[in-house]
């Protein structure tokens, strides 16, 4: 059969043995099971990048999505489902226009509200979002439904930001949707002081404001899935250590897995 001596006893003799790629493709494959239950709402991208930061093991996202198919280890979170835009507000118009490209911090700032449930109970909570780094500039929570306190609490800290005219500080676009207290008389003459230039999605476009839509679906995944919501004591307080968490240790795949305080200070941004 034209096959060489040698290269048949060795052949022979490790026949139902593993050679070490495939003892390497199950021990990766279990530090992967471990890192997706620890986080079920990671993929693979991001559970390749836990195992890497662990364990120090250089492999390719090939390999990592290989192992994670045939083990069945898959992302626990909901994908998007695409809506169709809506009207252009008749109170601030879209500033954005898809043209998410800041250059500094504090430069573009978004803000939303997302429905919590804990147990039988909600909670309303506000982000303000700064885009340039993905980082939470201020949030606040509250179980009475309607407040309008969270927003204006957002509100306060983007005022210091943004500073007085007077001041003349770069002026910050902030951008949010046609929300009911986003388009209150009340809330628009609260800013009217400082450098701060309205923009607002088109009704019911989620896709106008994607950088906070898309995180808002993976933080609410992440504080149920990873940091046990459902049965959480203290909403509040819950709420902040995860803020900590998201700004200070979650790697970001569009910040070249950094997290967005790394992302900034080494970018020379105090």
């Amino acid at each position: 059969m034209d096959v060489n001596r040698s290269g048949y006893y060795k052949w022979r003799s490790r026949r139902g043995t593993q050679n070490r790629y495939e003892k390497d493709r199950i021990l990766l494959t279990q530090l992967l099971q471990a890192a997706h239950e620890k986080h079920p709402s990671h993929g693979y991208h991001r559970l390749a990048k836990d195992v890497f930061d662990e364990t120090g093991w250089v492999f390719s996202d090939h390999l990592a999505h290989q192992c994670c198919k045939n083990a069945g280890i898959h992302s626990k979170a909901r994908k998007y489902t695409y809506k169709p835009p809506g009207e252009e507000s008749h109170i601030f118009a879209n500033e954005i226009r898809g043209h998410w490209n800041a250059t500094k911090p504090v430069e573009i700032v978004v803000s939303d509200m997302t429905m919590l449930k804990v147990g039988k109970k909600y909670w309303e909570w506000t982000i303000l979002l700064d885009t340039f780094n993905n980082e939470i500039l201020a949030h606040s929570v509250t179980d009475v439904l309607g407040s309008n306190k969270p927003y204006y609490d957002c509100l306060a800290v983007l005022n210091r930001l943004a500073g007085k005219k007077e001041e003349q500080k770069p002026q910050v676009v902030f951008h949010t949707d046609q929300g009911a207290v986003y388009s209150s008389k009340a809330f628009c003459q609260a800013h009217t002081q400082y450098n701060i230039l309205r923009s607002m999605s088109r009704g019911g476009t989620p896709t106008d404001n994607p950088i906070i839509e898309a995180l808002n679906g993976w933080m609410k995944e992440e504080l149920y899935l990873d940091f046990d919501l459902d049965h959480a004591q203290d909403v509040p307080a819950l709420l902040d250590q995860y803020v900590s968490y998201f700004n200070y240790r979650r790697r970001h795949a569009a910040l070249g897995y950094k997290s967005p305080v790394q992302y900034r200070t080494e970018l020379g941004f105090s």
